[in-house]
């Protein structure tokens, strides 16, 4: 299949999706969505997730959400897939982070990053790059357990 070029509307998409990541709040929220919050079972996910008193439920429901429907924008042929690919990666981050938990997030939230997941089950560029992706964060899990461990 040959790859279609990306139009101006998808560059538009492109731009405000990343202008939307800058907002202040956002920036908290993938700060310690990225650096922070790192569970290892699904207890210390859902205590964080079910305790809508914690300020970092509002965060983790925000970064989740705004990739979620990133994704969405691709499956439904909103954005070009390949442009898409070419400048985000961080949405698969937080999948590959969370995959270990997927299965048991997923019997209390059967929804909960269908959409990220789906994108990596149906086009080859995102499958590629989730392997890239994962091997990354299982590098970055490893070395912060070995340090946890000294």
């Amino acid at each position: 299949m040959e790859r279609m070029l990306a139009t101006p509307a998808d560059a538009e998409i492109i731009l405000r999706l990343y202008e939307l990541r800058t907002e202040t709040v956002m920036r908290q929220a993938r700060a310690w969505m990225l650096g922070e919050f790192w569970p290892e079972t699904a207890e210390e996910f859902f205590a964080v997730a079910n305790n809508f008193a914690d300020p970092h439920n509002a965060w983790l429901r925000q970064v989740v959400s705004y990739w979620e429907m990133a994704a969405a924008l691709v499956l439904h042929g909103a954005v070009s897939t390949e442009l898409f690919f070419d400048c985000n990666s961080e949405g698969l981050f937080y999948l590959a982070k969370l995959a270990h938990l997927l299965d048991a997030v997923r019997q209390q939230n059967p929804t909960f990053m269908t959409k990220s997941s789906e994108l990596i089950n149906r086009f080859s560029v995102a499958a590629q790059r989730y392997e890239l992706v994962h091997k990354r964060v299982e590098a970055i899990r490893s070395l912060r357990r070995s340090k946890q461990n000294r």
